[in-house]
């Protein structure tokens, strides 16, 4: 037991130290500082959320893996500003679409790679049960959407409102914010509907 708890613990510290290595990489030179600096308020809130809270609850490996990929990709959203992301650019050409799409792909990650995690926290800090647990991360992780869409257009009003197109990443359109919800729901279901398969199999 011992042996595998310090291998989980090295497995989260080279994760961990990859991402700070990564974080850093893309913290110089940034297309716009400012909303570089507004976009990783949430990376500086998980941090320091997940810190403090890491005594008293731990997520699986799987959980803390999937949550540094998702914050690897919208550490790429901040470098360029989402609506900048040469990834996004280039599905754009390829399928003929009208706006550059990075945005949409994080709202549905939010959804796609949260839910486990979310599913981790209430099963083993809320005491969940396991046949509801998984549909409850689902909900939580649509009203979480939701109150994050209301935070940034606060966020983008008190602190910088010229720079609310670029941090808010509406890109002219004006249901912007139903549809990135809309895509962490979807993705928040993917996510439920394959671990409730999984588990129907097992």
């Amino acid at each position: 037991m011992k042996h595998s708890h310090r291998t989980a613990n090295r497995a989260l510290l080279i994760g961990l130290g990859g991402y700070v290595i990564f974080w850093i990489a893309l913290a110089f030179h940034p297309v716009d500082r400012g909303d570089w600096l507004l976009e990783n308020l949430l990376v500086f809130v998980a941090a320091i959320v997940l810190g403090a809270t890491f005594r008293r609850f731990q997520f699986s490996n799987a959980s803390y893996a999937l949550i540094l990929i998702f914050l690897a990709l919208h550490t790429v959203g901040a470098h360029y500003t989402y609506a900048k992301v040469p990834a996004g650019f280039w599905v754009q050409h390829w399928f003929h679409l009208q706006r550059n799409h990075y945005d949409r792909l994080i709202h549905f990650s939010f959804g796609l790679l949260l839910l486990y995690p979310m599913r981790d926290l209430l099963l083993n800090a809320a005491g969940a049960h396991k046949r509801w647990a998984t549909w409850l991360a689902v909900a939580a992780l649509a009203a979480l959407s939701s109150f994050f869409e209301i935070v940034e257009a606060v966020v983008a009003q008190m602190v910088r409102p010229d720079l609310g197109a670029a941090y808010l990443g509406t890109q002219g359109d004006i249901w912007d914010a139903q549809k990135d919800m809309g895509a962490a729901f979807v993705g928040a279901v993917a996510a439920a509907a394959w671990i409730s398969w999984r588990r129907s199999r097992g």
